[in-house]
């Protein structure tokens, strides 16, 4: 009798952790397939959601101090003057440019009325651009203008360098978020997303390229003329008069060799007045 009761209770016990078993595993497996639920299930608010990755990335890559950065400067040149060998002082400029192993952006010739000249852009690279302008310089007595500026535009390279850094992290979290949207209306707002932020991305590339660009390589404007027209020799009062004869018996003469073209129409006016006359001096008599 006791033997049957120590079994009864061993079996009940037995069914009893079986039960509590069963009800874990289920819950672990509940939980484990809600976890892995699309993401339409789930009803998240991506954009609070994006929002809040905008906020946590823009922070994290914080532009930091320039101090760490090199230096970014722009060195542009404004050079105008005279020169008395134009041919001369443009082959200088152009193996200037040739040694500083630059290039001729533009190069115009022309004539205005009293002056030829040359007007020339060059690009140089930055780190040659005072040889250039000393070599420019040489034998040049005065500039009626000369202008050297430097514009420091270290910040904004490393603003421009940390909010690229930041969009393209926020593009990989769209793409993390792309690949496990739930159906299509969650899938054309990431790609709206997407879409602006690529764009953002490439406006910052380019602006990078181009401060680079100008960095790496300087500006020069070069305008030099030389002067052809003189000045006209003073004439004094007896050589006026004695031109304004010589003028005068000039046109005598032009205007007899011009009676001498129209002799016939002479003759012909000549008896005509003649005719008339003679007529009037008959009818008188009568």
């Amino acid at each position: 009798m006791r033997l049957l009761l120590l079994l009864l209770s061993f079996f009940i016990l037995l069914s009893c952790s079986n039960s509590e078993y069963d009800s874990v595993e289920y819950a672990e497996e509940t939980t484990s397939f809600e976890s892995f639920a699309p993401i339409g299930n789930r009803n998240i608010d991506l954009n609070a959601e994006m929002l809040d990755d905008v906020v946590t990335i823009e922070k994290t890559t914080a532009p930091r101090s320039s101090q760490t950065t090199s230096q970014k400067i722009i060195k542009t040149g404004n050079l105008r003057f005279e020169t008395q060998d134009l041919e001369k002082t443009h082959q200088k400029i152009l193996d200037a440019v040739r040694n500083a192993k630059g290039y001729v952006q533009r190069d115009n010739t022309g004539k205005n009325y009293n002056a030829h000249y040359h007007n020339l852009s060059i690009r140089i690279p930055s780190e040659n651009f005072d040889t250039v302008i000393q070599a420019i310089s040489d034998g040049v007595s005065y500039f009626e203008e000369k202008t050297i500026s430097q514009r420091d535009v270290t910040e904004e390279f490393v603003d421009l360098n940390a909010r690229l850094k930041a969009k393209r992290t926020l593009e990989k979290r769209y793409l993390e978020l792309l690949s496990k949207a739930g159906n299509v209306k969650e899938m054309l707002e990431i790609e709206r997303e997407l879409s602006k932020i690529r764009e953002e991305i490439e406006a910052r590339e380019g602006r990078l390229q181009y401060l680079q660009s100008q960095v790496s390589e300087s500006t020069i404007s070069i305008y030099f003329y030389k002067v052809t027209s003189e000045r006209g020799i003073t004439v004094s009062y007896g050589r006026k008069m004695t031109n304004a004869l010589k003028n005068g018996w000039n046109g005598i003469s032009e205007f007899f060799l011009g009676l001498l073209h129209v002799w016939p129409f002479i003759i012909l006016v000549v008896f005509g007045v003649l005719i008339i006359r003679r007529w009037i001096k008959k009818r008188k008599k009568k």
